[in-house]
């Protein structure tokens, strides 16, 4: 699935032009679903926190029971020798990718012998500033450890956020608002989120039902260093409801504003652009 255009691939050691296969329909990924991968960001020449990006893949990986084959220096390497293909002002969407290839007896297990990694560029460009997504309530919830991979960015995780997706879609809104088992508020479906009360910023803790992501935690220090005061703590929707700003958190897009929850319309306020401002600062810096 080509997103993007001006694609790149690295695969079995060498770079190659386009979308090319790297998986074979026998392959343990293709079949039973052991995919992982992460996302990075080539932004007017930054790659802020590519490292830590690159250093995920591999920990998504051995929770699939996945071999990582690539060291992460290796692989920001890759990275960086694929991106001097490209201008310095293009926006790139960096995604290192793992599959497990063979089998144990019963198929199911994935085997360590052999593992697939390519590593995909393409040309994303940023959402404008000022583009705000709704959001809505959805039925379905994030799982928990007992149930699902959470603590991978697995591709196996992403059908059921592409329901909430179609859901919240077919109520006339952008994404949706996901609790967790116990009827919190866990994050979207598509990305972490945060809001914003009296000049202080709240995020759901991490409880093991999502993935908080790299840039959720660089958006909490650059936010508390420059003298905000950030709460990650239990929310439920009613604390949306009561917000005086919300905005998602996401590689993709680093701060995408919300301008409204079901009924509750918000403006794109003050810490809403300074978080942007100050994530941009960190990067350059």
């Amino acid at each position: 699935m080509a997103t993007g255009t001006n694609i790149r691939t690295y695969f079995n050691g060498q770079w190659h032009d386009g979308d090319v296969p790297i998986m074979h329909a026998g392959d343990h990924g293709a079949w039973l679903g052991s995919s992982v991968f992460d996302g990075a960001r080539f932004v007017n020449g930054l790659t802020p926190d590519l490292e830590a990006h690159c250093a995920r893949v591999g920990r998504s990986a051995e929770a699939l029971m996945l071999t990582p084959t690539v060291s992460t220096e290796d692989m920001v390497q890759i990275a960086r020798e694929g991106l001097a293909m490209y201008p310095k002002d293009a926006a790139v969407y960096i995604r290192p990718m793992y599959w497990g290839i063979h089998g144990d007896a019963t198929a199911i297990v994935p085997q360590a012998e052999e593992t697939g990694f390519a590593l995909c560029l393409e040309e994303i460009p940023m959402a404008a500033p000022e583009a705000a997504v709704t959001l809505c309530r959805t039925r379905f919830r994030r799982p928990v450890m007992d149930d699902a991979v959470v603590n991978a960015k697995a591709g196996c995780l992403y059908p059921n956020n592409a329901r909430m997706l179609v859901e919240a879609r077919a109520k006339g809104f952008s994404n949706a608002l996901v609790a967790d088992a116990m009827g919190n508020v866990a994050e979207t479906a598509t990305a972490n989120i945060f809001m914003v009360r009296d000049g202080e910023v709240f995020t759901p803790i991490p409880n093991g039902t999502f993935l908080a992501g790299i840039t959720r935690a660089r958006h909490i220090a650059n936010l508390r260093a420059d003298g905000v005061t950030v709460h990650e703590t239990v929310l439920g929707f009613q604390d949306f409801d009561a917000a005086d700003e919300v905005f998602m958190s996401g590689n993709m897009n680093k701060v995408t504003p919300v301008k409204a929850f079901e009924d509750r319309q918000y403006q794109i306020g003050p810490i809403t652009r300074r978080a942007r401002e100050l994530y941009w600062d960190w990067a350059a810096s």
